[in-house]
């Protein structure tokens, strides 16, 4: 893996936000606080650019999401004061399922839940006149692990060029809170859910492999040579190849 100097990254990623919020007209940026880590540590370093008095986090609970969720979010907008709200979006989410596809699997409650979410935070982003900042890291956009027009919705992304590994040691660096940094990383879509268990390997794993194929552009032979297992390669350039439409805007004829 590549040896990131994590305080001059905290600086370029604070310069960033504050150079695309001026260059785009906006002084106030709104997130999506979730409760784990990415959005956690998104949020501190907007804080650091626009101060706390300029980034909403908007905290989005479902009826059967797990209360550790909102009770992490809430510990971090207390430890670095920014503005929040709370809307329980049970009622968005039931009403189409409950009247409409009482059938539907989990898979689509979840992705439904996502677009959900990014909707409230564009119609308040309205209200505010504030930009929607977005929360993904590099591991998640280059698997594809995100729902399009849900939470890979967003004005810009001032991690998705970290590591999801990377995210977790800038967290420490932030004082990010224990109970947020430790555990493990789910979008809490449905009870018991975690992202290497859908991903079907662990982050460590996963951002070595990218790593040498999206960087060092090795190949499948000299990674086995490295050590990395063959299933666990074909999976993750399999997850990069099936998600490349998600990384694109949307294809038309020229």
């Amino acid at each position: 893996m590549r040896n990131v100097d994590l305080n001059h990254e905290k600086k370029r990623i604070i310069s960033f936000i504050k150079d695309y919020m001026l260059s785009s007209g906006f002084s106030k940026g709104i997130i999506g606080i979730s409760g784990g880590l990415d959005s956690s540590v998104v949020a501190a370093l907007a804080v650091e650019a626009l101060g706390k008095e300029k980034v909403t986090g908007v905290m989005m609970p479902y009826k059967k999401s797990n209360p550790n969720s909102l009770n992490d979010a809430l510990l971090l907008a207390s430890k670095i004061a920014f503005n929040y709200r709370i809307i329980d979006i049970t009622p968005m989410v039931d009403s189409w399922f409950d009247n409409y596809e009482p059938e539907a699997s989990k898979l689509r409650q979840g992705n439904y839940m996502a677009r959900i979410r990014m909707t409230v935070l564009y119609d308040l982003s309205s209200k505010d006149n504030a930009l929607v900042i977005g929360t993904g890291n590099f591991s998640e956009l280059m698997t594809g692990y995100t729902t399009q027009y849900g939470d890979n919705a967003c004005a810009f992304e001032p991690i998705g060029h970290l590591y999801k590994t990377e995210v977790r040691k800038l967290a420490k660096l932030l004082n990010i809170p224990s109970s947020i940094v430790d555990k493990h990383p789910s979008a809490d879509l449905w009870k018991g859910q975690t992202d290497e268990s859908e991903l079907g390997i662990s982050y460590c794993v996963l951002d070595q492999i990218l790593h040498a194929f999206l960087e060092k552009k090795m190949s499948k032979e000299k990674m086995i040579e490295s050590g990395f297992n063959s299933k666990d390669i074909d999976r993750v350039v399999d997850l990069y190849k099936k998600s490349e439409y998600k990384r694109n805007m949307p294809s038309c004829l020229k």
